[in-house]
Parts: structure tokens; C-alpha cells; sequence
């Protein structure tokens, strides 16, 4: 498997999030701030979600994937498109419970190509951060549905505990 990467592309308050190879756990502390920052945009509307050539995706970012849409529909923004025509990624994606928060398409010509890439952190740098943020995107996981709460309590507890 590729070592995973996420691009982002902003194009008149469209914010593509472009996932590539295998999506873990050291890109979430540059995710989650980009997501800070798309959020308070002024222009932000919408959000398309391009993984075409995602391999896999882990918790963490799925969490963060919620995360967006959550937030999203409660500022009452649209919910974002997901691009993948990889069985294994759709399965996942409604497994979670992501088929209620985001619109699935096949394909779709994004037109962008002037991608931003986010870097990965040292996680041993600040461990307290890194598993806040582990612990925010699982709670946005067991929001989608009864399923997720019972997959990710052991994690959570754990998580809390500290």
C-alpha cells in the first residue's frame, strides 16, 4: 500500500480534500487545522471529498471526514460529495453510517489541479494533542450511528481515560 497523503484545493469557496494511497492517523493533526481553517472562510461552501485513489482510510480521518459533515449541516451547509468508485471504500463509508452525511458519486470532473499538500506531524511531538484529536474524530464516528458506538467504545473509554 502507498504511503497515504491529503491534498486540498479551494476554488471559489469549494474546498476539495483530495485523499491518496493509505490515509492514517499522522495526517490528522494537519487535518484537523485545515479544517479549522476551511471552516472560517469567508467564501467556504461546500466540500468535495476526491478519493479516487485513496487505498485505505483510517478511523482517525474517517472521524475528521464526519467531523466536516456534522459541522457543516449544523451551519446548514450542504452535505459534501465523496468520490471513490472503489467497492472497499464505499462499503466502508456506509458501514459507518456515512451514506446519511454525505452524497456518493462514481465520478466526477473536479476540474482542480492546484492542490496544497498536508504534511504529516511527528506524533511523539505531542501526544496529548494527537490523541485529543483521535478522540474528537471517534466521537464524530459514533455520532453516525448505534453501530459505531459499540464498535469504538473500548477505544473511547480508553481514549478518556487518559
Amino acid at each position: 500500500m502507498n504511503t497515504g497523503e491529503i491534498k486540498v484545493a479551494d476554488k471559489d469557496g469549494v474546498f476539495v480534500i483530495k485523499m491518496l494511497g493509505d490515509v492514517r492517523l499522522t495526517l490528522s493533526l494537519s487535518f484537523d487545522e485545515f479544517i479549522d481553517q476551511m471552516f472560517a472562510s469567508e467564501d467556504f461552501s461546500s466540500v468535495i471529498f476526491d478519493l479516487t485513489e485513496a487505498e485505505a482510510i483510517d478511523s482517525t480521518t474517517l472521524g475528521l471526514m464526519a467531523k466536516i459533515s456534522l459541522k457543516g449541516r449544523a451551519l446548514h451547509y450542504m452535505d459534501p460529495i465523496v468520490i471513490s468508485s472503489n467497492a472497499a471504500i464505499i462499503r466502508l463509508l456506509d458501514s459507518m453510517g456515512f451514506a446519511e452525511i454525505l452524497q456518493i458519486v462514481e465520478s466526477a470532473d473536479i476540474g482542480h489541479d492546484d492542490f496544497q499538500v498536508l504534511h504529516s506531524h511527528d506524533l511523539a511531538v505531542d501526544e496529548e494533542a494527537v490523541r485529543q484529536k483521535v478522540l474528537e474524530a471517534h466521537r464524530s464516528l459514533v455520532e453516525l450511528n448505534a453501530d459505531n458506538k459499540e464498535v469504538f467504545k473500548e477505544l473511547l473509554h480508553s481514549l478518556e481515560r487518559g
